[in-house]
């Protein structure tokens, strides 16, 4: 787990809680079939991952006045669980074969088996432990032992941000049907699919879960938002120009997948007729190579796209510190908090 995302002691007691649990649903059915997929589960959800939405959770407690205690932990990791089902899904969908350096799940699947239908089979087996994933979230939050009625509270919230993050996917989805999307509605992909459930929704689960104020949750929202926006166009940037060996999946991906974020929307406003032409020729091709992954790059940078997009991070990483200053917080949360906010929005990885 990187360093430079979760201090290693948070980290260490959210991949214990984690370890924990799936141990205790391990051995519900007696087949070494199902116990190979259970552990193909195990190796993604234990293996890698930066841990943002549970150390987010964690803060959002502490910055309420919440002491330091196992159910915040345990209620923060549960937020790791649903993240790993949304991944599992979000890589079935997008057809995607790495995911953290190594093979996404339903391609690990797909690989115990050989014959015509191994491919198949892999996808069902990832839609099934993508959803298990789920399940076993909600399950661990409601079991984290915290104050009923606070628990309640957070769970709303929870269900809030699964809806919105799989209303932001279904949006990413019908984006790549249409012929144009506007950067206003790439935005609003980025808000539903990304900032609200990584950020905003984190914080404020782990805020109403220690009995925060409503003013201190609209703080959070204040500041989660425009961070989580940032989090997400820093990772556009990432997922076209950065290193495989960096990001843990392929700079292909997007390209070929005809993802249609801010960069794209901007670098079409901005094209000349002849780059536009080139960018929907090739952006969306699942055979796009290399050399013409390079061409669309350049479209990208010579159209001002990338310039923006790093504008638009700074300015919300701005609107982010801001609100942090001025929100009814505890200092050591605060201050954990304003060194993520630097890290989520520069990252490299």
């Amino acid at each position: 787990m990187p360093v430079s995302f979760t201090q290693h002691s948070l980290g260490s007691r959210i991949d214990q809680h984690l370890s924990g649990f799936l141990e205790t649903w391990c051995a519900l059915v007696s087949d070494p079939d199902v116990e190979s997929a259970y552990a193909v589960l195990n190796d993604f959800v234990l293996g890698g991952g930066k841990r943002i939405r549970p150390q987010l959770c964690y803060w959002g407690w502490r910055g309420a006045g919440g002491e330091d205690c196992e159910e915040i932990i345990r209620a923060a990791a549960a937020l790791e669980l649903c993240h790993a089902g949304l991944l599992i899904h979000d890589d079935i969908m997008d057809g995607s074969e790495l995911r953290r350096g190594r093979a996404t799940v339903h391609k690990t699947l797909a690989g115990l088996y050989e014959g015509p239908g191994a491919e198949a089979f892999g996808q069902a087996g990832g839609i099934l432990l993508g959803t298990l994933s789920l399940v076993w979230s909600d399950a661990m939050l409601s079991s984290c032992g915290v104050d009923p009625p606070r628990l309640r509270t957070a769970h709303h919230i929870f269900d809030a941000m699964r809806t919105e993050v799989i209303s932001g996917q279904y949006l990413d989805m019908l984006a790549q049907l249409r012929a144009r999307v506007s950067m206003d509605e790439a935005l609003t992909v980025i808000r539903f699919k990304t900032a609200k459930y990584t950020v905003e929704r984190p914080l404020q689960i782990g805020g109403a879960l220690a009995g925060a104020s409503g003013e201190l949750l609209d703080a959070y929202s204040r500041f989660g938002v425009p961070l989580g926006e940032a989090f997400q166009l820093r990772d556009d940037v990432l997922g076209t120009f950065g290193s495989s060996a960096e990001t843990g999946k392929s700079a292909l991906d997007d390209l070929r997948e005809g993802k249609r974020t801010v960069l794209i929307a901007h670098a079409l406003r901005r094209a000349s007729p002849a780059q536009r032409e080139h960018l929907e020729r090739w952006h969306g091709d699942p055979e796009l190579t290399e050399e013409r992954a390079a061409e669309l790059r350049r479209i990208l940078l010579d159209t001002g796209a990338v310039a923006k997009v790093e504008e638009m991070i700074e300015q919300r990483v701005r609107e982010a510190v801001t609100a942090l200053i001025e929100a009814p917080i505890a200092a050591e949360a605060a201050s954990a908090l304003a060194g993520l906010t630097d890290r989520l929005a520069r990252r490299t990885r």
